[in-house]
């Protein structure tokens, strides 16, 4: 029998939305370190919401060409378990920490190209956009995420909401889903009912 997807709600900001999650059942929790996103959010906040959070739950660190010196020291510092790399990092750095999730930005099938240059621990697919490296709120075609399983295990993202999770985890039977927009009330705060709906349909797809 095909286990629970996993689920990864991203860009947490407040510590109540955090606990909220994991009370769900979210499996990992995804905090953005890139100033230029609304969903950024400080070491301090990062470190104190992380110290309170229960065991088992893994915690994601996203980055945007980041130096991996500075990479490094944020995590060391957070306690982060995994390191998200949403930018145009070259393949090279993706060995320096021991569990990286690499993004990808999906128009086309072509798309999927990269994918060949990089050895990481699964490929985060998300919707292109020329003016967002993320959080878009639009979904791509999910053909392409069940072509990309051949590389890896996937992540998909892009556009995910309560409404439609159910039919994309049976479309792409896909290793994790991730969402950020798709259950906020407002940039960065969470919507308690959407956040609820969103875990609850994705894990009782294959319960």
């Amino acid at each position: 029998m095909k286990p629970p997807v996993r689920v990864k709600i991203c860009g947490i900001t407040k510590k109540e939305d955090a606990l909220r999650a994991v009370e769900f059942g979210a499996d990992a929790l995804g905090f953005v370190f890139y100033k230029g996103s609304p969903r950024y959010v400080r070491l301090d906040v990062v470190k104190s919401i992380i110290s309170e959070l229960p065991p088992f739950v893994t915690t994601v660190g996203v980055f945007v060409n980041e130096e991996p010196s500075g990479i490094s020291e944020i995590i060391g510092a957070a306690g982060i378990d995994v390191v998200q790399l949403h930018g145009d990092e070259p393949e090279g750095i993706c060995s320096l920490w021991p569990r990286v999730v690499k993004v990808f930005r999906m128009r086309e099938f072509t798309d999927l190209k990269p994918l060949e240059r990089y050895k990481v621990s699964a490929y985060l697919l998300d919707t292109y956009s020329p003016d967002l490296p993320g959080g878009t709120g639009q979904i791509f075609n999910w053909d392409i995420a069940l072509e990309a399983k051949r590389f890896g295990p996937v992540i998909l993202s892009g556009g995910l909401t309560p409404d439609n999770i159910d039919k994309a985890v049976r479309w792409v039977h896909p290793y994790a889903v991730d969402v950020s927009s798709g259950v906020e009330k407002e940039k960065g705060i969470k919507d308690e009912e959407k956040l609820r709906l969103f875990i609850e349909r994705a894990k009782s797809v294959f319960p």
